[in-house]
């Protein structure tokens, strides 16, 4: 069963979505003819990619009209903050007992 971290891992491999995610969060609120005017891909590309980034809550949508505005929602990579931390915990304690081994090969 996917976890959190996992569906947010799989939603930014894809390097175009991941692009239009840190367009988001760098440039704030966007429509898709603005996204699309930069991002080098269709507009149908680009509403499938913010589909995706949707469903695993990185943005949030806002109509306005006849157009539909884009926002990040930075907060939803908590998961992967998480994940990092902890395996961050992991490695330190790895390395700190390879250290440690080095040490004493080197007595």
């Amino acid at each position: 069963m996917p976890t959190d971290h996992d569906t947010l891992f799989r939603t930014l491999a894809d390097p175009t979505r991941r692009a239009i995610f840190e367009r988001l969060c760098r440039d704030g609120e966007q429509t898709v003819g603005a996204l699309t005017a930069r991002a080098g891909v269709s507009q149908p590309a680009v509403s499938k990619h913010l589909a995706v980034l949707r469903q695993a809550g990185l943005v949030r949508d806002r109509h306005q009209g006849r157009q539909t505005h884009y926002s990040a929602q930075p907060g939803a990579l908590s998961p992967l903050i998480d994940w990092t931390h902890q395996m961050a915990g992991f490695w330190e304690g790895r390395f700190d007992d390879l250290e440690d081994l080095l040490k004493r090969m080197d007595q």
